[in-house]
């Protein structure tokens, strides 16, 4: 009898430890709900598109997201990341050279010849501007040169797990720059992982003093940005005529972090008319009425290229600031 007593006190401590276990673990945290609006309700005119949400690491819409084709100045938030990567100095001067003239497309740039800007500064025109001199100068002075900085490019896409995409330089000028929309989601999460090139990639206007008393004042390729009616993360857009427009951002819709991205977007408005109606659908299920697609505030609000600093001597020279507008 007094075996069996105390093999049922055992039994009963045991059940009571396991009961107070239990009560003091912690509860697990529910997995965010999925988001399944109706994908056809949502019409893009863009060739190839990704809707992800980065919350549960699921897409939500594609659309020929898996397609390979050239990717333009996306590619700059690549070249962004190696450049950080490589730890250089973001104050050490960086001088535009002959090389990084472009020779291939003959796109415009205002910096001359001989313009010196810190690397911090080259880094913010090449993202926020798409600044194509800016982001060649950047590789040049990346360790080991041009050809170090697009092979540590290329080596990162695939620690990324972007299996289909190359660099061949960059800028993205070049057509060799490929990748898909799919690929360009994780690209995209990366760079979001990087505190200035979310903080560059959402100035909507900047400008930088390449000589004493001569200011160039620069707007965001990304009307959206400049607009400033959406929560964005990460923003980069690209064109040149064999990728179409494109654009990649990562923003805040329906309290969610989304990854959208848009390539091959024939015309120029497009691109900025597809973004709308991903997020109007995101908020509301619905398919956005053509006629909200593109709000007057993106259509025809100019932005000043340059922002008047607040030193009166600064001010002085702002008078002889140049604007730009956006170009890709």
């Amino acid at each position: 009898m007094k075996v069996r007593r105390l093999t049922v006190l055992i039994g009963l401590i045991g059940f009571a430890a396991s009961v107070c276990a239990e009560a003091g673990s912690p509860i697990p945290a529910a997995a965010p709900p999925v988001l399944t609006p109706d994908v056809t309700k949502l019409r893009l005119a863009s060739a190839n598109a990704l809707v992800f949400d980065a919350q549960t690491d699921q897409p939500i819409y594609a659309k020929g997201a898996d397609i390979v084709q050239p990717i333009a100045s996306v590619t700059k938030l690549m070249t962004a990341m190696v450049v950080l990567d490589a730890g250089q100095s973001l104050d050490e001067p960086v001088v535009i050279g002959i090389d990084d003239f472009d020779l291939l497309k003959g796109s415009h740039s205002r910096l001359r010849l001989g313009s010196e800007l810190p690397r911090g500064e080259m880094l913010r025109l090449a993202l926020m501007a798409s600044e194509n001199r800016a982001a060649s100068a950047l590789a040049r002075y990346y360790p080991g040169g041009m050809d170090a900085c697009v092979a540590a490019m290329n080596r990162k896409a695939i620690a990324l797990g972007m299996n289909n995409t190359h660099f061949d330089d960059p800028t993205g000028l070049s057509s060799g720059n490929v990748s898909t929309a799919s690929d360009l989601s994780r690209m995209v999460r990366a760079a979001a992982e990087y505190d200035l090139i979310r903080t560059y990639t959402t100035t909507p206007s900047y400008y930088v003093e390449v000589q004493p008393g001569k200011l160039l004042g620069y707007n965001n390729t990304n009307s959206l940005v400049r607009a400033g009616q959406w929560d964005i993360t990460v923003s980069k857009t690209g064109f040149i005529r064999e990728a179409g427009k494109c654009l990649v951002m990562l923003a805040n819709i329906a309290s969610r972090p989304i990854v959208i991205v848009l390539l091959d977007s024939y015309g120029r408005l497009t691109r900025i008319g597809d973004a709308n109606r991903v997020k109007y659908w995101l908020e509301t299920g619905k398919t956005m009425p053509a006629s909200k697609a593109l709000p007057r505030s993106t259509t025809t609000k100019r932005v000043s290229g340059t922002i008047v600093p607040t030193s009166s001597k600064s001010r002085a020279s702002a008078k002889t600031a140049t604007s730009v507008k956006a170009r890709t």
